[in-house]
């Protein structure tokens, strides 16, 4: 889980190769309002230096968080602001670390190696608990990560961050910063076979001050070949969890996460898709709540029986090199268009924490192209024209 917008990384990536190629050239960026033409390397001095000026006005940056040796027993602040859900807050939150504490037992016990975790705070509330299992038996990366966020923003950032263009700056005045608060847990893993899929997972929950609430979220798998019982049974269980709490939940959210998950400039989805919502506040947040806390539920039987059925099987370093072309198509999308990661860099998140989601290793191959008839051709059938997998 309103537009999306580039994510500042690759935006600098590109902005500084073309800012070196310019000078070189010595050429000069467009005139600005007063007519004055300045360097390119003028211009990107300039937006870095608008990006560090809002994380100071949002009130926290990339490096405010202090490290703890021990996770506090929560990292809800206590406010006594009209019209906060403290409860939701803190419940949201319990269910995270629950549901981490599970899923992490879950990935350990199949790998055989542990998580390294990271705990930290911030002086104005919130914090997180990253943990990482890296260069594992079965894992190249895997990590899971919750987040308890208190801050501001302008309100056009805010908009950017949803995506039914609803008004989430109510009762405050135009132009006026919005404070939020915001938990969610977020997960990605990438094992080291290419037939056993990626899979992702994120839950959320958004507050303003202003008393304005929704849920987001979603989980997706990311398969470097295909094996259609596998896809039918991740998404198989995410349908009989969608199907409890309303029926049309699934087509909808199977529908979003095609849309949302496609990579614009490829034509072409990142995976084979699962479940994506987000801005759900039309009913009561309990119904809404309990049906976030059973999709985390699910995480472990939709996803890691794949993993154990595939994880030792034969692979030729030809498909080990496709696996790396689909995860460079991972980290574009990652990038470029996903939410959390422009969220995370929006309002000055932990670094480790926001890119935590990236593989290790990646590859691209100029232009190209899986012969015809290949498993590889096969499966980008498959990511170009999305398919219907649950019954």
């Amino acid at each position: 889980p309103g537009s999306t917008i580039a994510s500042l990384l690759l935006m600098l990536s590109f902005a500084v190769l073309g800012a070196s190629t310019a000078l070189l050239a010595g050429a000069s960026a467009p005139a600005g309002a007063n007519g004055v033409v300045r360097p390119r390397a003028a211009v990107l001095l300039a937006e870095a230096a608008a990006t560090t000026d809002e994380q100071k006005a949002s009130g926290i940056s990339w490096d405010s968080h202090q490290y703890v040796d021990q996770a506090p027993e929560s990292l809800i602040r206590d406010d006594d602001l009209q019209g906060a859900n403290q409860d939701m807050r803190r419940r949201f939150e319990e269910n995270c670390r629950r549901a981490q504490n599970a899923i992490c037992k879950a990935v350990s016990e199949l790998d055989g190696a542990e998580f390294r975790e990271d705990v930290w705070t911030r002086p104005g509330g919130g914090g997180g608990i990253s943990r990482v299992l890296c260069n594992g038996n079965v894992f190249e990366k895997a990590g899971c990560s919750l987040s308890v966020v208190y801050g501001s923003m302008p309100q056009d950032a805010l908009q950017s961050a949803t995506s039914r263009g609803a008004d989430r700056a109510k009762g405050y005045a135009p132009g006026e910063r919005v404070p939020f608060f915001a938990c969610g847990l977020s997960s990605v893993m990438h094992p080291r076979n290419p037939m056993a899929p990626t899979m992702h997972f994120n839950y959320r929950y958004f507050e303003t001050d202003g008393g304005v609430w929704w849920f987001g979220g979603g989980s997706d798998i990311t398969p470097a070949y295909l094996f259609e019982e596998d896809i039918a049974h991740f998404h198989q269980t995410y349908k009989d969890v969608c199907d409890t709490h309303d029926p049309e939940y699934y087509a909808r959210f199977k529908k979003w996460a095609d849309e949302y998950f496609t990579i614009k400039h490829r034509g072409e989805t990142r995976g084979l898709g699962g479940i994506f919502f987000d801005d759900q506040n039309d009913r009561d947040p309990e119904a809404i709540f309990a049906f976030s806390k059973e999709c985390l539920d699910s995480v472990v039987p939709a996803y890691l029986p794949l993993v154990a059925k595939h994880k030792d099987d034969a692979f030729t370093q030809q498909q080990k090199e496709w696996q790396l072309m689909r995860r460079g198509r991972y980290v574009e999308f990652n990038l470029v268009y996903d939410r959390g990661t422009v969220f995370g860099l929006k309002t000055g998140g932990r670094i480790e924490s926001i890119l935590m989601s990236l593989p290790e290793t990646a590859r691209w191959e100029y232009s190209h192209e899986p012969a015809a008839g290949s498993p590889e051709a096969e499966i980008m059938d498959a990511f170009k024209t999305p398919r219907e997998w649950a019954k």
